[in-house]
């Protein structure tokens, strides 16, 4: 059915029952100063709407049109046509929380297949069923780690994704919990010589950071380890985890990070996929739900819904969480990305983001005025430092269609002159040479 509007005999009616004349005396109780003020809204007939619509949709430009550098958290990486083709199933696509087991078998063994290579991707020994993106997977991680050591401080880098670190604040304004931020070193690395003496319920480390700098995580893990508190690993770049080594062999009791670039398109910086693992001692603390194996009534294997403790099924003040779904559809196209990827094809793609950005940072140096911020080893994001505030670079660069980072000042107001630049396996040698060209040019035109 197509949505009809209501009549004015449908308003007068409405209106009459209410003891009003007309709407502006329904809304008399908002004072005029702040209310907005009416709109002008002109009826369009059906093929004029059609073509207005595809007026507007033909002034969008997306990344088939340009070529993007930016990262910062969502990421353009190549995904399968097969991604596209077995998600978009409607047995998948148009199912809800597989509350009865016997009727959602296929549903939940997908989840469950998703937690099993988390947690190989991880190196830890639980997953669970996602989160609802990074910054909530890793404020819920806070939250874990203040439940299982009952301490009420907490450390975490200045070079945690900026949203991660807002949305933590968030989480935690209300239960009295001290967050003390660390400084990074002139490497771009988390200072922990600065973390000072208290009993902190975990320490959060972002890896790559936000600078896309790779952290001394095994030194990080050690340092919290022997103040008696939890070692909490972010990312925010999942492909990173193709070539580093697994945050559990690294010493970390919780991994929280963003998995949308596992065949997940950027879209428009949504949605993603918070991912979470822990080890098996903690996962009766983990939120969110788990996907378990278990054997039917005639020995079958069959896949149920355990550890259920979130809101939905017992008192709130006792839920591990109050997140109570999970992003299904978007874990069932990391499940088909990985899977489809393989150990050896996700590794590839892994090497190619740190051999390109490698490449582009070394050019990009040479240009007189240009230089990169941090020293410190990095997979596949560099901060560079230009030689006055990005804003004209960008716009430069956008008018020879190329999205050319994001530039920091709004999150860092120190970093007045630089801007984060993402290299992935999507950009060929020739795009690479074409910024460099483009950077070249615009620096010479400076005055």
């Amino acid at each position: 059915m197509r949505y009809l509007p209501l009549t004015d005999a449908d308003r007068k009616e409405m209106l009459a029952s209410l003891g009003m004349e007309s709407v502006e005396e329904l809304f008399s109780d908002i004072p005029p100063e702040v209310r907005s003020p009416a709109l002008q809204i002109t009826s369009l007939s059906e093929p004029e709407l059609e073509k207005h619509i595809k007026e507007l949709g033909e002034k969008n430009r997306d990344l088939a049109e340009l070529q993007s550098f930016l990262g910062g958290g969502i990421y353009q990486h190549f995904i399968p046509h097969a991604v596209d083709h077995l998600s978009g199933r409607v047995e998948f696509y148009t199912a809800y929380t597989p509350y009865q087991a016997e009727v959602s078998q296929g549903t939940l063994q997908a989840i469950f297949e998703y937690q099993t290579l988390v947690s190989l991707l991880t190196g830890m020994e639980v997953a669970n069923a996602s989160m609802y993106d990074g910054a909530s997977a890793v404020a819920e991680a806070a939250l874990m780690a203040r439940s299982i050591t009952g301490r009420k401080a907490l450390a975490y880098s200045a070079a945690l994704h900026p949203q991660y670190q807002r949305v933590l604040r968030t989480y935690t304004q209300h239960l009295g919990l001290d967050l003390v931020e660390l400084p990074w070193t002139e490497k771009g690395q988390t200072d922990l010589d600065a973390l000072p003496e208290k009993d902190f319920s975990a320490l959060i480390l972002q890896n790559p950071n936000y600078f896309g700098v790779l952290e001394p995580v095994a030194e990080a893990s050690r340092v919290i380890h022997e103040r008696g508190g939890l070692f909490i690993y972010s990312f925010s770049e999942a492909v990173s985890l193709g070539l580093l080594p697994p945050p559990g062999s690294l010493g970390a009791d919780i991994v929280a990070g963003e998995g949308q670039s596992l065949g997940i398109p950027p879209s428009f910086g949504g949605p993603g996929l918070g991912i979470f693992a822990t080890r098996e001692q903690f996962m009766r603390r983990m939120p969110g739900r788990i996907i378990g194996e278990a054997r039917d009534a005639e020995g079958k294997r069959a896949f149920v819904m355990v550890l259920q403790t979130r809101e939905q099924h017992i008192r709130r003040e006792k839920a591990t969480s109050n997140i109570c779904s999970n992003q299904a559809l978007c874990a069932l196209r990391a499940l088909i990305y990985l899977s489809l990827m393989g150990e050896k094809g996700f590794r590839a793609v892994a090497e190619q983001c740190y051999h390109k950005a490698h490449y582009l940072s070394q050019a990009l140096e040479e240009i007189p005025g240009v230089k990169l911020r941090f020293r410190g080893e990095f997979f596949n994001e560099f901060v560079l430092t230009l030689p006055q505030e990005p804003e004209g670079f960008l716009n430069f660069l956008l008018k020879n269609s190329i999205l050319g980072g994001i530039p920091l000042k709004k999150y860092y107001p120190s970093l007045k002159q630089e801007v984060l630049v993402t290299v992935t396996e999507v950009h060929p040698k020739e795009n690479l040479d074409k910024l460099v060209h483009l950077l070249k040019e615009w620096r010479g035109g400076l005055k």
